[in-house]
């Protein structure tokens, strides 16, 4: 948007007579202002490569990479936890994996889908991990939520959303484990203070 040099003189009744009888341009001018601003990207939500495949068959490639993304993503940034019990009262049972590396051993939700935008523009397509909880303990029981603890409205039958550009930057890496009812209590927080709250209470 160019701007423009303040000048001496303003010429205040013709400006007056300006917006007296325009009043319908600026209402239309306020309306296009506003959805100038909403930035939401078109987002689809797959729970496997092949129905991606079946969605976009000529980029069989960006669906693989962006589910390996998606994968790796997930490993860095998903909530662990010490015990399996305490992964299960948040994701369900059966519903979390052991994984040994260098720092330990814990135990994480399984990645339950995978959020994908922008797939056919392959240098600039964005891919994040989601889970879902079966617990009947859970606040985000058959909703999908990501590894900040984000739940997108709507329950997992939902795969389209318009999602802010936000959803798509890096998480933190989670480098520590938590305890039983922890990830459940920071959707919680998440939800009631909106999006601006801190969302990397698990994080290290």
């Amino acid at each position: 948007m160019s701007t423009q040099k303040r000048t001496k003189h303003i010429d205040l009744s013709r400006m007056r007579k300006a917006f007296a009888v325009k009043p319908l341009t600026l209402g239309i001018a306020s309306v296009l202002l506003s959805a100038c601003a909403d930035d939401r990207q078109q987002a689809q939500i797959y729970t496997s490569v092949d129905d991606c495949n079946n969605d976009y068959p000529d980029a069989r490639d960006q669906c693989q990479a962006a589910y390996q993304q998606a994968v790796e993503e997930a490993a860095r940034t998903s909530p662990k936890f010490s015990t399996v019990n305490d992964c299960e009262h948040e994701f369900g049972t059966n519903q979390c994996r052991q994984v040994t590396n260098e720092s330990g051993s814990f135990f994480m939700p399984f990645m339950a889908g995978y959020m994908v935008s922008q797939l056919l523009s392959p240098r600039s397509y964005y891919s994040q991990p989601l889970f879902t909880s079966y617990s009947p303990y859970s606040s985000f029981r058959s909703r999908w939520v990501s590894a900040d603890g984000h739940v997108f409205n709507g329950d997992i039958r939902k795969r389209n959303y318009k999602v802010s550009p936000s959803q798509f930057k890096p998480k933190p890496t989670v480098t520590r484990t938590m305890s039983r009812g922890g990830f459940g209590s920071s959707v919680r927080a998440k939800s009631s203070w909106g999006s601006s709250s801190r969302s990397s209470g698990w994080g290290g």
